[in-house]
C-alpha cells in the first residue's frame, strides 16, 4: 500500500511538473504509471480477499483490511487525477497554448504543493498509524479549498479580460479541481487511519467533533 502511495504521489508531482514546464514527455510518463497503479490496486484487492477467506479475521484485524481496501481505492483515484492533469497538459501542448497565452500556472503549482504535502503526511500517518498526524491532515484541508477558490476567481478574471484564454482557462479549472480532489483523498486517508486505530467512523464530522470523538 505504501509503495502504491509513493507511486501516486510521484505521479501528481510529475503531472504538475509537466504542466509548469509544458513537458509532453513527463506527461506521457504519468500516463504510463497509471497502468502500474491500477495493477497494484487489483493485486492488493486479491490479497485482501484471500486473507479474509482463509483467516476469517475479526475486530481490529478486520478493520485494518477494510481500511486498506478503502485506502487503495482513494490512492487509485489520486492516480486518476494525475492522469487527468497529464492529458490536459498534452492537449494544451497540442494546441500551442504555451507559446501564445499567459496563464496562472504558478498558482496551480502552489495548490499542488499543498495537496502533495497533505498526501505525503497522510501516507506517513498510515505507515505509523498516527492519529495525531491524521488529525493534522483534516485541519489543513481548508487551505487547499481556499487556494482553489482563489484560483477560480483569477481564472474568471483572465477569461473576462481576454476571451482567447477561455478554452485554456477551462482546462486549468479542471486541473485545479483535480488537485483539490487529491487533497480530498488525502483527507479520506486520514479518516481511514482514525478508523483503524480507534474503530470510530469519523466521516462527515467537523475537525472539532473528530477530536472529541477520538479522545
Amino acid at each position: 500500500v505504501l509503495e502504491m502511495g509513493g507511486l501516486v504521489e510521484a505521479q501528481v508531482a510529475q503531472a504538475i511538473y509537466a504542466l509548469v514546464n509544458f513537458s509532453n514527455e513527463t506527461a506521457a510518463q504519468v500516463l504510463q504509471a497509471e497502468t502500474r497503479v491500477n495493477q497494484m490496486e487489483v493485486e492488493i484487492d486479491a490479497d485482501l480477499s484471500t486473507i479474509i477467506a482463509r483467516r476469517q479475521p475479526t475486530a481490529r484485524d478486520l478493520r485494518l483490511l477494510i481500511a486498506i481496501s478503502k485506502t487503495i481505492g482513494n490512492l487509485e483515484r489520486v492516480g486518476d487525477e494525475a492522469a487527468r492533469i497529464a492529458r490536459t497538459v498534452q492537449r494544451l501542448i497540442n494546441t500551442g497554448v504555451s507559446s501564445r497565452l499567459r496563464l496562472p500556472v504558478s498558482d496551480l503549482a502552489y495548490e499542488s504543493e499543498l495537496a502533495i504535502a497533505q498526501l505525503r503526511k497522510a501516507l506517513d500517518a498510515f505507515a505509523r498509524l498516527d492519529v495525531a498526524k491524521a488529525i493534522e491532515v483534516l485541519k489543513q484541508d481548508d487551505q487547499i479549498d481556499q487556494e482553489f477558490e482563489g484560483l477560480m476567481r483569477k481564472l474568471i478574471t483572465f477569461m473576462m479580460e481576454d476571451p482567447r484564454t477561455i478554452s485554456s482557462s477551462i482546462d486549468l479549472i479542471f486541473v485545479a479541481k483535480a488537485i483539490e480532489r487529491v487533497g480530498d483523498h488525502a483527507k479520506n486517508l486520514a479518516e481511514v487511519i482514525i478508523y483503524i486505530v480507534k474503530g470510530t467512523d469519523v466521516r462527515h464530522n467537523s475537525v472539532a467533533a473528530v477530536e472529541s470523538m477520538v479522545q
